[in-house]
């Protein structure tokens, strides 16, 4: 009898100083955060998302734990290759360019994904409870990015293509957790274990450019073309930064020859010749055949402006009237 009771005291002391239910362990993984496409020139903001997932696995553990174990859970983001926390930048070679990740939809300073070292700028976190001190259980959260369209103005491409801009995260990003439960508190996740993880931030910067123009009109009476009549006008550009660029100038609509343009009247059929150049009395702004020059430039990422020169030569001065043309501008890049 009393060998039987000194094995039960013994089997209860056993079982009373077993360790807190705890997780076996947390592993996590993050999603990249892909923006595709963006246009430095669209004036447009760029979004995309990714997610997180902390998966934690539990074995049995003490009669106090055994109801609802928990582990807290912190993933911390630092600035990454090139950025701070508050200021990441994406990139190619010495190019950078700016973008941020958040933990919601308001894009605010205060949404900023961070880390438990410092700022303002918070990790992501969050609690997962076993269900009788057994089995795996899963946690996910969205991490929102954007890059804003102030943030793209000047980004420049590379040899004259897309170019694709990247912040490797390996080494930036952890996963902290420890162990609670229903008769433990936890720790926290500023202290406990801490498990590396790794994503990338991606973007592909479009080599891209837009074009516009203005009348180009001979203002004012001209009874005859004795002397040669001069307009001037301007058209921009814009462009993805180090996208070099072409601008040809068809023949109109009248005589459809970059060489010999001409106006018409729509009453009597009548026409009268003129040119366009890019400087003052130049070679003809053409499509590079019959001696005419095609117009050349390579990007900024801000508008460029160029001029555009027209010239009426003296000539038989044919019936009065309104002389047209429509010349279409071909932009290649």
């Amino acid at each position: 009898m009393t060998r039987l009771i000194h094995v039960l005291v013994l089997a209860l002391c056993l079982f009373g100083f077993s360790h807190a239910a705890r997780a076996d362990n947390c592993v996590a993984s993050m999603t990249d955060v892909a923006f595709g496409a963006v246009s430095p020139i669209a004036g447009s903001d760029y979004y995309a998302n990714g997610t997180v997932t902390v998966t934690c696995t539990w074995t049995l553990g003490s009669l106090g734990n055994l109801l609802l174990p928990t582990a807290n859970l912190c993933v911390n983001l630092e600035g990454g290759p090139g950025g701070t926390i508050p200021a990441r930048v994406m990139k190619n070679g010495s190019a950078s360019m700016p973008f941020n990740l958040y933990r919601d939809t308001t894009y605010s300073a205060a949404s900023i994904w961070g880390s438990t070292s410092g700022g303002s700028a918070q990790p992501v976190t969050g609690a997962i409870a076993g269900v009788l001190g057994l089995g795996v259980q899963t946690l996910t959260a969205t991490i929102y990015g954007k890059i804003p369209a102030a943030s793209l103005a000047g980004v420049p491409i590379s040899n004259g293509t897309d170019t694709v801009y990247t912040a490797d995260f390996s080494g930036a990003v952890t996963l902290q957790y420890a162990f609670g439960g229903l008769l433990a508190a936890g720790t926290g996740c500023k202290t406990g274990t801490t498990v590396p993880l790794s994503f990338k931030a991606t973007a592909t910067v479009k080599n891209d450019c837009i074009i516009n123009t203005s009348p180009l009109a001979f203002a004012g009476n001209n009874r005859v073309l004795s002397s040669a009549v001069r307009t001037s006008g301007t058209m921009s550009v814009l462009c993805t930064s180090g996208s070099p660029y072409q601008i040809s100038l068809n023949g109109g609509s009248v005589a459809g020859n970059p060489g010999a343009r001409r106006m018409a009247s729509a009453l009597t059929q009548d026409t009268i010749g003129y040119e366009i150049s890019n400087v003052v009395d130049g070679p003809v702004w053409g499509d590079g055949t019959g001696g005419t020059t095609t117009v050349t430039g390579t990007g900024t990422g801000a508008a460029q402006t160029l001029r555009l020169y027209g010239r009426v030569p003296a000539q038989k001065t044919p019936a009065p009237g309104d002389y047209k043309d429509t010349v279409t501008a071909t932009l290649m890049f």
